[in-house]
């Protein structure tokens, strides 16, 4: 059994912490900012066995060094890059085993974002980094959308109930132009209005899980036929159910 707890970091970060229940260890995800992880982890009393990775941008590793300089270098470091000296690389279908391996996390190679973008996760947690948003999917830097699209589908295919931990506080400029794609979309309209009341409370929008975002995110409802019509409609092209309808979507976004 373990606990994620929430660091906010920047303007719209999150870096993930997560806690054994049975011991005072821990492991943090994407730590782009030290001194937040820093004073959690020193008002716990919390000792940090490893760092996870997602990508290389700055906003999810610029913290790492001052983490190793602070607890000490014998800490692990997790990437697909060798993006650290002390960096174990790991490639698809690896298992990262945590607390005795009381938490096990896969890895799965998701480029699009980024060429070197991983996610961890399990049938019950997700750390997806800059791919998968709640309402949305990170832009395409270096990758193609023929891989976004493909990363995003197999993200899709977890469990419901999987729990999406994101690395970024999207959701609220996400669903707007959700909406903008699926004004009919019930789930969608149901879904604003819990988020938009959350964000009235300070509240952070993530966890989102499997479930919820394949009734409300355009990005993995490329297959629907009600959002391929609207979209036709507003580019004025046709489009098929797949990858022709994600990469228009994504265009759009990219604009919007």
């Amino acid at each position: 059994m373990v606990n994620v707890l929430t660091i906010p970091s920047f303007n719209d970060n999150y870096i993930w912490l997560i806690k054994d229940s049975q011991s005072q260890h821990c492991v943090v995800v994407d730590p782009g900012d030290a001194t937040p992880v820093l004073e959690m982890i020193e008002s716990q009393s919390l000792i940090l066995d490893a760092i996870l990775l997602t990508h290389k941008h700055y906003d999810h590793i610029d913290g790492v060094a001052a983490l190793l300089a602070a607890l000490g270098d014998d800490i692990n470091i997790f990437s697909k890059d060798r993006l650290f000296p002390e960096s174990t690389q790991v490639v698809e279908g690896q298992g990262i085993h945590c607390f005795e391996s009381r938490l096990v996390l896969e890895v799965m190679e998701v480029p699009g974002h980024t060429l070197d973008h991983i996610v961890f996760y399990n049938e019950q947690m997700l750390f997806s980094g800059d791919t998968l948003f709640s309402g949305g999917c990170g832009r395409v830097f270096e990758g193609t959308h023929a891989q976004m699209f493909t990363a995003l589908s197999r993200l899709a295919e977890l469990p419901d109930t999987t729990k999406i931990y994101c690395a970024h506080e999207y959701t609220t400029s996400n669903l707007a132009f959700a909406y903008a794609i699926e004004p009919k979309n019930k789930a969608l309209l149901e879904y604003m209005q819990v988020v938009a009341k959350k964000r009235q409370q300070g509240l952070a929008t993530i966890p989102t899980n499997i479930k919820t975002e394949k009734a409300i995110n355009p990005f993995l409802r490329c297959h629907e036929q009600d959002l391929i019509n609207h979209l036709q409609n507003k580019l004025s092209i046709e489009l098929n159910p797949g990858i022709k309808t994600f990469s228009a979507l994504r265009g759009y976004k990219d604009n919007f």
